[in-house]
């Protein structure tokens, strides 16, 4: 259930201004997709949707609270978030009159349908090695350091958990779901850049590793990137050969490789850590 947010009529505009400053950040936009999806969250849930803390979750809901676009209420020791469409409803019976609606809503969903164009990147390689041991070097901190830029990654591994891959020296660059965890096969992952404004912009895409066994003493790894914008910042897939060759070479030789990624990191003042 919603409530109606009566500090917005068709001819208020200190409500309006709320609504616009609410909606202009793609973070809130973001949480009110996953209401969409789901009404009804609780404030972990939504949490566990974006790479940050709980107080930065808290103050967005806030914003949307005050703008009318989020209500709230407490079921016995949970509190609830729910979608209110209302006040952009109101907004879209402002400017938008019955005659014009139709070719509106054609325009918008083309719009979509357009800007819904994604590509995908898929790297394969062959490594001598079992599933349980990949998997391991695919999971685990300190293995995931000596072939990915010097940068670990944190999880439980479990369906829905959250996960962070982060340099020694503190810095976040990556973050997202583990959406599917089925060990020692398949790891499908939504992942998040953080390492730099220009690739935080391009929002949210999907990693799947899919480990194929291949006789008896080597494995294929298959590496797909999917729902990248078309068109997308090539840094945010034109490390994986570097990665998946370094993991190769851990694998087969139990060494470190050196790559122009592992040296650009090492000279930005990070060093790798040897398994």
């Amino acid at each position: 259930m919603v409530t109606y947010y009566p500090g917005m009529d068709q001819h208020s505009s200190g409500g309006t201004d709320e609504v616009f400053k609410a909606l202009a950040d793609p973070t809130r936009r973001g949480l009110l997709d996953a209401l969409f999806e789901q009404d009804g969250q609780t404030l972990s849930a939504l949490e566990q949707r974006l790479p940050m803390t709980r107080f930065g979750v808290m103050k967005h809901l806030r914003v949307l609270e005050q703008a009318g676009l989020v209500s709230s209420q407490r079921r016995g020791r949970e509190k609830l978030h729910f979608l209110n469409a209302v006040p952009i409803r109101l907004i879209h019976d402002r400017w938008v009159s019955k005659y014009a609606a139709p070719w509106a809503a054609a325009l918008s969903d083309l719009k979509r349908r357009m800007e819904d164009q994604t590509m995908e990147k898929v790297f394969e390689i062959y490594i001598k090695t079992t599933p349980e041991r990949l998997w391991r070097a695919i999971t685990d901190n300190e293995m995931r350091r000596s072939y990915n830029f010097g940068a670990g990654i944190s999880s439980d591994w479990t369906p829905g958990s959250t996960y962070e891959a982060v340099h020694p020296a503190g810095t976040a660059i990556a973050a997202g779901e583990n959406l599917e965890v089925e060990p020692p096969r398949r790891l499908v992952q939504s992942l998040n850049a953080l390492w730099g404004e220009d690739v935080k912009a391009e929002g949210t895409s999907r990693v799947t590793w899919e480990i194929e066994p291949v006789g008896e003493d080597s494995c294929l790894l298959r590496v797909t990137h999917s729902e990248l914008r078309e068109n997308a910042n090539d840094q945010l897939y034109g490390g994986w050969m570097m990665i998946l060759s370094g993991l190769k070479t851990l694998l087969e030789t139990g060494e470190t490789l050196t790559t122009p990624g592992s040296l650009m990191y090492a000279e930005a003042g990070f060093s790798q850590t040897a398994a």
